[in-house]
């Protein structure tokens, strides 16, 4: 898949998750095949009054790259002046939120909101095309706000119109929140209805449901979320299944440890372990899924205060469980 000149290699993304898609995971993500990473959404709102905060996340080092920096907003002036800062730490392209349902967010204006806006969000891409330049833009929707207004495709040809170079659809209303089920129909309608390539996302949690989402709706590319939380090996299955139907099974528990302990020690690298270890919590309790004994592993998890304590806590999981 290309996007604008930018091509992009293997056959999934990792998602914008908020809280959680950080620069550690987008790393450990990467360095398991994954085609690309998008920041944790950023407000423009944020970004144009130089708030540090906004300032910190939409930073990109060089082992996520190529990666996108995503910006939110409802006023087309306050997204295109926050692409100045934005373009400072040379993302390979920005992409705009119009599919977060959370209601600080969408209770707002912003995100999913823009749904009910066709309009509206058909300005403001525009807008932030004009201000990015030569730098792709690229846009995450909805299938639409809720099951009487689907409106996806709509919503892509007005992107498209507006100078997007590529549109990621949820296969999900914004009623829906996460709930089931996906509605693959509404994407490969978008796929038929425009020209830039069209990512597929939601419930992606595997070979075979990354094969049935290319085969249901022929969209270019696959974009992971929930899928990839305590599995970022995720995108190497992907990866295999697509390219040659191999199916790479889940790693061993002491294997699941190693990597859950490395990304743990990169979050407290980056935050310091006073902030990472508590970031850090959700993390290590999404790796203990599935194994025998989970929910005492992940209430000992949840009151995590250092990685010495993580990493006797993965020590007792692989010796509980005999690897």
């Amino acid at each position: 898949m290309k996007i604008g000149n930018l091509e992009m290699e293997g056959y999934a993304a990792l998602a914008p998750m908020a809280g959680v898609a950080d620069r550690a995971f987008r790393e450990l993500c990467r360095s398991y095949g994954a085609a690309y990473a998008v920041s944790e959404m950023i407000s423009s709102k944020g970004v144009s009054m130089g708030d540090r905060k906004s300032k910190a996340l939409m930073q990109l080092s060089p082992a996520e790259r190529p990666a996108g920096v995503q910006i939110f907003g409802s006023d087309p002036e306050i997204m295109a002046s926050s692409v100045e800062s934005v373009l400072s730490v040379e993302p390979q392209f920005i992409d705009i939120n119009m599919g977060c349902p959370a209601p600080k967010i969408a209770g707002n204006g912003g995100g999913a909101s823009l749904m009910r806006d066709p309009v509206l969000a058909e300005k403001i891409v525009a807008a932030v095309k004009k201000a990015s330049g030569s730098i792709p833009v690229t846009v995450k929707i909805r299938a639409g706000w809720d099951d009487a207004h689907i409106n996806a495709v709509e919503m892509a040809k007005r992107a498209e119109a507006a100078g997007a170079a590529a549109v990621t659809v949820h296969g999900r209303t914004r009623q829906q929140m996460y709930a089931p089920p996906v509605n693959h129909s509404i994407i490969a309608e978008v796929k038929k209805a425009v020209s830039i390539p069209v990512v597929g996302n939601g419930d992606i949690t595997d070979g075979a449901s990354a094969a049935k989402m290319l085969e249901d709706t022929n969209c270019d590319f696959l974009m992971i979320g929930r899928g990839a939380l305590g599995r970022p090996w995720i995108f190497q299955q992907i990866n295999a299944y697509l390219a040659d139907g191999r199916i790479l099974p889940e790693p061993p528990v002491s294997e699941r440890m190693r990597v859950m302990c490395k990304h743990i020690q990169m979050i407290c690298e980056y935050k310091g372990e006073r902030i990472g270890i508590r970031e850090a919590r959700k993390h290590a309790a999404w790796y203990t899924k599935g194994i025998r004994g989970a929910a005492e592993y992940r209430r000992q998890l949840g009151q995590l205060e250092s990685i010495a304590q993580l990493e006797e806590i993965a020590y007792k999981i692989c010796r509980e469980n005999q690897i």
